[in-house]
């Protein structure tokens, strides 16, 4: 059994890169016979594809790297997504509000980073699963989003500073940089959640929370600390997320993002996150996020209608979710 703990933890690592290259392969191949059958050149495999799939991969990727932490913690967040079109309205009120542009961008992740602390203190006092906390709080920064735009979205045309809009600028500028300034910026925040996990304590009591409350109770771990930070983290993220949302749109709408919160989740279990706790990494998040946007960038070249695209995507989450309770109960019986 100690033999086959190596090749469990490459197989967990390397399974979402080798899921993301052969949904690569197939689509290129698919994309590449059409072309041919119509004497054309395929357009899914090209540079300028390969950056747009990746630039559209930002703003899930981002907040996902805070679901990231969360799930590996045994929790989850069905509010993220609510929290990202939040953190972007308040910050288009305060852009159009002619406040200093760095006050707006604090603004979003302040707002990301409190609607975190709420989720995490009610989850530590009420002691209800997250699922239903998070279900309850959704709402309510829907609602908080609302009443703060007074119905409408509040547009921000025209006030958004260049320096903002370079993250949700497609193409690179400049050229050097190979990918859009938005990219590096989830590209760098990844790094850091890597290392915290992998390389700080707290990365450890992340895991030992998730995989076992009781005994990282006993171990002496706060648990109460423990998810306060980690929603909180997760929080910071919707809220750089929440920047993302605003640029793209050049409004803050507190209605916006229906339903993303399923895509950030998804991306975390399609890359190897355990729904149970205590599993999780950057890398199959990403790996998991691009997925996502690989399948659906696909689908549109092939001309796919979106009703097959959801759901092809809806049958690979299950499949994610199912291979991983196989996986537990291998586990719990060895």
């Amino acid at each position: 059994m100690a033999s086959s703990l190596p090749w469990r933890r490459v197989s967990a690592f390397a399974g979402p890169l080798i899921w993301l290259a052969l949904v690569f392969c197939l689509f290129w191949a698919a994309d590449e016979w059409r072309a041919s059958a119509r004497g054309t050149e395929g357009r899914f495999a090209t540079a300028a594809s390969a950056r747009l799939m990746v630039h559209n991969t930002a703003l899930v990727g981002v907040a996902a790297l805070g679901m990231t932490l969360v799930i590996i913690a045994g929790g989850i967040d069905l509010s993220v997504a609510a929290g990202i079109a939040l953190s972007a309205t308040v910050s288009a009120w305060c852009f159009r509000e002619g406040y200093h542009p760095l006050f707006g961008m604090l603004a979003a992740i302040c707002t990301g980073v409190l609607a975190g602390l709420c989720n995490g203190a009610l989850v530590s006092a009420l002691r209800v699963v997250p699922f239903i906390i998070t279900l309850g709080t959704m709402t309510i920064f829907r609602g908080i989003g609302r009443e703060i735009a007074g119905g409408t979205p509040i547009r921000a045309f025209g006030k958004l500073p260049d320096w903002l809009l370079m993250l949700e600028r497609p193409t690179p500028n400049p050229e050097w940089l190979i990918v859009s300034p938005g990219v590096w910026v989830l590209v760098v925040f990844a790094v850091i959640v890597a290392a915290v996990l992998h390389l700080t304590v707290f990365g450890r009591h992340l895991y030992a929370v998730g995989s076992n409350e009781a005994t990282a109770r006993l171990c002496g771990i706060s648990l109460t600390f423990t998810r306060m930070a980690v929603y909180s983290l997760a929080g910071f993220f919707a809220g750089v997320a929440g920047l993302y949302n605003l640029t793209s749109l050049s409004e803050g709408d507190p209605n916006s993002l229906p339903g993303r919160e399923l895509d950030i989740i998804a991306a975390v279990v399609i890359g190897g996150g355990s729904l149970s706790g205590g599993r999780g990494s950057v890398l199959g998040t990403l790996s998991g996020a691009l997925l996502m946007q690989v399948i659906r960038h696909g689908c549109r070249s092939l001309n796919i209608p979106t009703a097959y695209e959801q759901i092809i995507i809806g049958v690979i989450v299950i499949v994610a979710v199912t291979l991983d309770q196989v996986r537990q109960r291998r586990i719990g019986r060895t």
